[in-house]
């Protein structure tokens, strides 16, 4: 099945722990997502930031890193977008509007392959870099 959308990686917490969080225009696209049996991406960036946000010394406590990459591991409503070397390059190119690498990396993961991004990222909604769901 095609992906049409990339989710950031607090949106992929939010949808799995918070879902009270997501926007509802988050929400309605998620839930359409679902009804249809579309799968979502999930920038394998967003793995790595996972692996950090809940690791040790991380900065959430309402659940661990092993429940929430288990999901996205089991569920067929995911589908992990890899890292490729087009979109380093897009990475590299993207310039000054956006610091964060990994921001960086899933905004140029979107924009290589062509996905809207689901976010609540300021940052990103405001650089116009890539279509996104706010």
């Amino acid at each position: 099945m095609i992906l049409r959308f990339l989710i950031d990686t607090h949106i992929v917490v939010r949808w799995l722990v918070a879902p009270k969080k997501l926007s509802r225009e988050q929400a309605r696209v998620l839930a359409d997502a679902v009804r249809r049996r579309e799968p979502v991406g999930v920038s394998a960036i967003t793995l790595l930031e996972i692996a950090a946000i809940f690791g040790k010394g991380g900065s959430r406590r309402d659940a661990d890193a092993n429940q929430v990459l288990g999901v996205l591991e089991s569920d067929p409503g995911f589908e992990i977008v890899p890292f490729t070397l087009d979109a380093a390059a897009e990475m590299a190119a993207l310039g000054p509007p956006l610091r964060d690498p990994g921001d960086r990396a899933i905004v140029a993961t979107a924009r290589v392959c062509g996905l809207r991004l689901i976010t609540s990222d300021q940052r990103i909604i405001d650089s116009n870099l890539v279509p996104v769901v706010a």
